[in-house]
């Protein structure tokens, strides 16, 4: 009963340190080896579909020259992706994806611009969301 009462407590206290470092702010590497620093890394998957068809390239283009780049202009990535997610009714859904690959160095300074551009999205192409991942990493220009 020991053993079961010590392995319940542990339980707890793992659910509660995997919760209070879930909602803290996306961190960047503690430490980098030179010529390296310390940065974040963004990636936003905007999925292509939309009522009545599919982003083309020249909106994506478009959203890109007017939405991103402003707020991000530095540097970024695209890569065309096949993405799929489990639909609300259960099945798989695939869809044409876009992943938008950004590094920061000011971790802080990029979430209003990553909100603009995720609210843009949605607006501009009637989604639901764009999937959003940060992690920390090492990075030089």
């Amino acid at each position: 009963m020991r053993k079961f009462a010590l392995l319940v407590v542990l339980g707890l206290l793992s659910a509660c340190a995997q919760t209070s470092a879930q909602s803290q702010p996306p961190q960047v590497a503690a430490s980098c080896a030179a010529p390296l620093r310390p940065a974040l890394e963004l990636n936003l998957y905007f999925g292509r579909d939309k009522p009545g068809g599919v982003v083309s390239e020249a909106e994506w283009a478009t959203f890109l020259a007017q939405e991103v780049t402003p707020r991000f202009p530095d540097g970024l990535s695209v890569i065309n992706v096949a993405g799929q997610s489990r639909g609300a009714a259960g099945p798989i859904e695939r869809e044409r994806t876009k992943l938008l690959v950004i590094v920061v160095f000011d971790p802080p300074a990029h979430q209003p611009k990553v909100v603009a551009i995720i609210d843009a999205y949605n607006k501009r192409f009637a989604q639901n969301s764009v999937f959003r991942t940060e992690h920390a990493v090492c990075a030089s220009a």
